[in-house]
């Protein structure tokens, strides 16, 4: 029979079987709530781990994780969950979450919401994360060992973090017992998972492979001062490379919106100030990465998509594009990016797909923008955001209230 590895919290290795019991029964000091106390103060006590000064410089990713898991923000997520009239909110049950390893910290915002929505817990931790993903595990241990006895064994009851190796009878057991299934990783994982059943009354919530672009105002950049111009470059910087631009929301593509001569202006100078701050921040490219960007940059010359290629160096790659309507989705290497001009943000409606989830942008207007989410009218695009945002999780996520998603209604008529 397949062990687990328990991770958080650490203990002995246990069998699916014993694994499900235990998260099924009913935890010491009674059933979790929407919103239980008992989780709001361990999550804002693993909040507080993960902004110490030494976590957030080594693992920066991770300081924007513990700023989302403040009381504060936690308590504004909450109150969206407000009901009114016949309605009450309960949780879902047991949530069965398997989040990919290349973003080896979107496992804990997925938790930590299900978590706060009351629910119990079970993720599977890739046993290829590494780095982030351990001073997470690190931070949620130290956590638990300093909250009361009764908040620890209710966490204890109802939370783990597990790590296995691929199983059909361990997949297919947990899948069985969730009341919801939480698949982050692409279209393959999807499939993979999928093909374990669920409890008739269960169901997917599923985050398929994704793409995502940025757009950047020619006037809005020319209008922009100096110091705007290099915060805008940082921000990029902080969307793309982090997650070797891996992450879903990290945009591959740049879209220049506006004249002819301004756009390569404002394209060159970007360029040089993100080029800047690659070097500011010490950026280093494995030799393995560098040359996946050039063969990949090559590859989409042969294959007729890019018309010109630039290279500063082994951090930063441009593919000025032939056709702004045929841009590659698909991941390049890090820090490559497709370039390309339009006219006007109308232009790039017709090239949205379902897929599109981000679209990071400088220079705009909110009326600018709330015009060209009326455009794409559903066809595309979740989240339109500043540069610097785009790795910025929120409670709705994929187009997903995930409070909602994670939590039930029930309706109560005298």
């Amino acid at each position: 029979m397949t062990s687990l590895t328990q991770r958080f919290p650490e203990s002995a290795p246990v069998s699916v079987s014993d694994l499900v019991g235990q998260l099924r029964a009913e935890p010491p000091g009674g059933r979790l709530r929407v919103g239980d106390p008992r989780i709001v103060e361990f999550v804002t006590k693993f909040a507080r781990k993960l902004l110490a000064p030494a976590t957030a410089r080594r693992f920066p990713e991770l300081a924007s994780l513990g700023f989302f898991l403040r009381k504060g923000e936690i308590a504004k997520a909450l109150s969206t969950l407000d009901t009114s009239g016949n309605a009450l909110r309960f949780p879902r049950g047991l949530v069965f979450h398997v989040p990919p390893a290349n973003v080896d910290t979107i496992f804990v915002y997925s938790w930590a919401l299900s978590a706060l929505a009351g629910n119990h817990n079970v993720v599977r931790v890739s046993s290829r994360s590494a780095g982030a993903a351990e001073a997470v595990l690190d931070a949620l241990n130290a956590a638990l060992s300093e909250v009361d006895a009764d908040t620890a064994a209710a966490i204890t009851a109802t939370q783990r973090m597990v790590t296995y190796d691929r199983s059909d009878e361990v997949s297919g057991a947990l899948s069985l017992a969730a009341d919801l299934r939480v698949i982050w990783g692409g279209d393959g994982s999807v499939a993979a998972l999928r093909k374990y059943p669920l409890a008739p009354h269960a169901r997917d919530l599923t985050f398929p492979d994704r793409s995502s672009f940025a757009v950047a105002s020619v006037a809005g950049w020319q209008r922009a001062s100096a110091e705007e111009r290099r915060a805008a470059a940082e921000g990029f910087y902080n969307d793309s490379y982090w997650f070797d631009q891996a992450a879903c929301s990290s945009p591959r593509a740049v879209f220049w919106v506006g004249d002819e001569s301004g756009a390569r202006e404002a394209g060159s100078e970007f360029r040089t100030l993100l080029a800047a701050v690659l070097e500011t921040k010490q950026h280093v490219t494995e030799p393995a990465m560098a040359v996946q960007k050039r063969v990949s940059a090559y590859g989409a010359a042969v294959d007729g998509l890019v018309k010109e290629i630039a290279f500063q160096g082994n951090g930063l790659a441009t593919l000025e594009l032939a056709d702004p309507a045929v841009l590659p989705r698909e991941w390049l290497g890090a820090g490559t990016f497709a370039n390309a001009r339009v006219s006007t943000l109308s232009d790039l409606v017709p090239i949205v797909l379902r897929k599109d989830q981000t679209v990071s942008q400088f220079g705009f207007t909110a009326e600018e923008l709330t015009a060209f989410a009326h455009e794409l009218a559903g066809r595309g695009v979740d989240r339109i955001v500043p540069f610097g945002s785009a790795l910025t999780f929120s409670a709705v996520w994929d187009g997903y209230d995930l409070l909602s998603e994670f939590s039930r209604l029930v309706t109560v008529q005298a």
